[in-house]
């Protein structure tokens, strides 16, 4: 049983596919914004693997002692990214035209999903706070996953979120990226994985780690145009960046505050 942030999603049901035509051994797969599957996980002290979609979780996940550090393993790499609809037809080229009146824009919930930590972290460092609060204007709602705000694109219900750069490759048809400028990317996210300490199946775990990290493994995510080194998130970005980490959300940001 595998808690995942959706920040992975389309490769990682098909590495689980493929994982158990190998080895016959099912993989149940719990999506959802990263701390809220971890919250699931700690409630229902169940679970194999905890699959974040970024360090920020994990942290939190290894303070709370529910995975062994030792077993944690970086499976993938993401870079932020702005994400449209095909054609882009509000023809939005920068974070500056999230602000202009009448575009409608989301992020995800940043208490519990890894790209709305993102998000933030990025808006709190680029723009001043006139341009911040311009933002939050056009901010629809906060999304409850990364394949939900990835939906959010396909279903035109919004004109751009700030997503990460995978997303078009989840739905070409309908979703398009517009690079962030290199100044503006705050850090390089990666996807970790760790074993639970509520597992009863150790060994099993192990396996499906060992997998992912195989070349057979990591050929199903750079299918979906995955980084699987950081050097190749770097060569996109065009520069170094600090690689995972933790950013603390500022209070404006919590719903309700």
């Amino acid at each position: 049983m595998v808690y995942a942030g959706s920040a992975s999603k389309p490769p990682t049901e098909d590495a689980a596919k493929l994982f158990e035509q190998k080895t016959g051994v099912k993989v149940e797969l719990i999506f959802g914004g990263s701390g809220t599957v971890l919250s699931q996980m700690k409630l229902n002290k169940q679970g194999d693997l905890y699959f974040p979609g970024s360090s920020d979780f994990m942290e939190i996940a290894k303070q709370q002692q529910l995975v062994y550090p030792d077993t944690e393993s970086k499976i993938v790499y993401l870079v932020n990214a702005i994400n449209v609809q095909k054609g882009n037809p509000k023809n939005i080229q920068s974070l500056k035209d999230l602000l202009n009146p009448g575009i409608k824009v989301a992020i995800a919930n940043p208490e519990t999903v890894c790209v709305g930590l993102y998000a933030t972290e990025i808006i709190d460092n680029v723009l001043s706070p006139e341009e911040k609060e311009a933002f939050k204007k056009n901010l629809l709602n906060y999304t409850e996953s990364c394949d939900k705000t990835a939906t959010a694109i396909s279903l035109k219900t919004v004109d751009a979120v700030i997503g990460w750069r995978v997303f078009q490759y989840w739905d070409p048809n309908k979703i398009e990226t517009i690079p962030l400028p290199k100044d503006q990317i705050q850090r390089i996210g990666y996807i970790p994985i760790a074993i639970s300490t509520f597992t009863q199946k150790r060994e099993l775990a192990q396996k499906f780690i060992d997998f992912l990290n195989s070349q057979e493994g990591k050929d199903i995510y750079k299918k979906y145009n995955y980084f699987t080194t950081p050097e190749e998130a770097a060569d996109y970005i065009g520069e170094d960046k600090p690689i995972g980490g933790e950013y603390k959300l500022h209070e404006d940001w919590i719903s309700g505050s």
